[in-house]
């Protein structure tokens, strides 16, 4: 970061107990075990634990600074832990102190003035389904130097983070957004004051915690307000419960069928989508490293989003050439013995996702498709309807097999239910036979990564 010690105690707020080094910081971290040289170390307040109780082991790891509270603070610097007298001044350069009533907003702060000082152009990226994706797939296809959260760091601890972790050349920031309840969207888009704001698709996702669709449709579109001047927002042409926010935007770009980004004619061939995407730049062939008709969906929203940058379709199209590289959990494949292929896609799973999935598994080549389901999350009162309405799309597209997992699973109407992942891996090692195609998928809270782990110990990668 090109900040140094005065300019963070201005951006934070916090007030400098103790000076360090003129240079500025190398990160931000806030696991004290994980800070080395050039850290700046942010004790969080936690649930049970205050941060601020290890910034003398932060301090020990010859942290550059630390960020904690008034009291954690106030008792370091009068220690001399800070660059005087003691055993860790022995141990280490002299380090900053800075005391702050709440270390996390103080690096909220941070995080907005390092965003400003990079002058990079954000795209922010929210939704119900497939905002992970969108952020992989731009991080891929937009130009230059582009940074964008590792996995799920899309919270107000990990955007912020994020944010701090971005080069000083970086050219643009691709910044996931996640949700739980009213506000939070708002929290993270002040931080990020994005350029561009990617609403994926609004749905039946956050429901038992706001209450409806349109009530999550409202918290997804509290990123409009923070559009910067003349930012543009990026939804699909079918934006239902969204349209009454979109006024909002000062420029709107619409994806998919019949909208500015969208796709003109495609074919799969071997694992890669080709398609003709027309655009308001003109059309352009991609070819792009995925079978999955969702993610065309979630490709068009990242190339509108470089459209509303204005990234040359051209240059998109031959960066997806160079590969596009997916979070962990997404739909990756997995060889197992006798030509049998797992799909892991057990990230997160509500009815979208679901209904998406199952339509490409049932797109793959295979004498047997199977599928484990476990729980979704975060329903609502309407869960066990979700959970039937997806056993029965699961049937109606011709499942070969369906294994739920857990007792809210019983409601998709498997043809076998079990209690957890492991005796769901020891029942398929039981019943998979050659060449079958198995879709593993379920909300974080089942655990359903466990299966395919279970499954490569008894049957072993191919």
């Amino acid at each position: 970061m090109r900040l140094d010690g005065r300019a963070i105690a201005a951006a934070t707020g916090a007030e400098a107990l103790a000076e360090g080094a003129p240079s500025p910081p190398r990160r931000a971290t806030i696991d004290s075990s994980q800070t080395g040289p050039g850290d700046l170390f942010f004790g969080l307040r936690g649930e049970h634990r205050d941060g601020g109780e290890f910034a003398e082991s932060a301090l020990a790891g010859e942290a550059w600074g630390v960020v904690i509270g008034p009291d954690h603070a106030a008792a370091l610097a009068s220690s001399g832990l800070a660059g005087g007298a003691g055993a860790i001044a022995d141990m280490a350069p002299p380090a900053w102190v800075f005391a702050a009533e709440d270390p996390l907003a103080a690096m909220q702060r941070l995080a907005n003035a390092w965003r400003r000082a990079l002058g990079a152009r954000v795209v922010g990226v929210t939704g119900s389904v497939g905002k992970t994706s969108v952020k992989d797939i731009a991080r891929a296809l937009l130009p230059g130097r582009v940074h964008a959260n590792r996995e799920n760091l899309n919270t107000e601890i990990g955007l912020p983070l994020t944010v701090l972790e971005a080069p000083d050349d970086t050219d643009t920031l691709v910044l996931e957004m996640a949700m739980r309840g009213v506000g939070q969207i708002a929290e993270l888009a002040q931080i990020a004051e994005p350029d561009v704001a990617v609403i994926t698709n609004v749905g039946p996702v956050h429901v038992e915690l706001l209450g409806s669709v349109a009530a999550i449709a409202a918290a997804k579109a509290e990123i409009l307000d923070s559009l910067r001047p003349g930012g543009t927002a990026v939804v699909p042409v079918a934006a239902a419960e969204l349209e009454p926010h979109l006024e909002r935007a000062g420029k709107l770009l619409r994806f998919g069928p019949g909208g500015d980004v969208r796709v003109v004619e495609s074919r799969v061939v071997e694992g890669v989508t080709e398609a003709t995407i027309a655009t308001p730049l003109g059309q352009q062939r991609f070819e792009l490293p995925f079978a999955e008709a969702h993610n065309l969906t979630n490709a068009l929203a990242a190339i509108a989003a470089g459209v509303a940058l204005d990234a040359a379709p051209a240059e998109m199209a031959e960066r997806a050439s160079l590969g596009i590289g997916f979070s962990s959990f997404r739909g990756e494949r997995l060889q197992l013995r006798d030509g049998i292929v797992l799909v892991n896609d057990c990230y997160n799973a509500n009815p979208v996702s679901m209904r998406a999935a199952l339509d490409h598994l049932m797109t793959l080549e295979a004498p047997r498709r199977l599928a484990v389901l476990g729980k979704m999350g975060e329903l609502g009162p309407g869960s066990r309807d979700h959970h039937r309405e997806v056993g029965e799309h699961a049937r109606a597209v011709g499942v070969d097999l369906l294994l739920g997992v857990g007792e809210e699973a019983r409601d998709y109407g498997p043809d076998e239910l079990v209690a957890d992942p492991v005796e769901a891996a020891e029942l398929l090692a039981a019943q998979l036979e050659p060449n079958d195609v198995v879709l593993v998928k379920g909300s974080r809270a089942a655990g359903l990564e466990q299966v395919a782990a279970a499954l490569l110990e008894i049957e072993g990668a191919a």
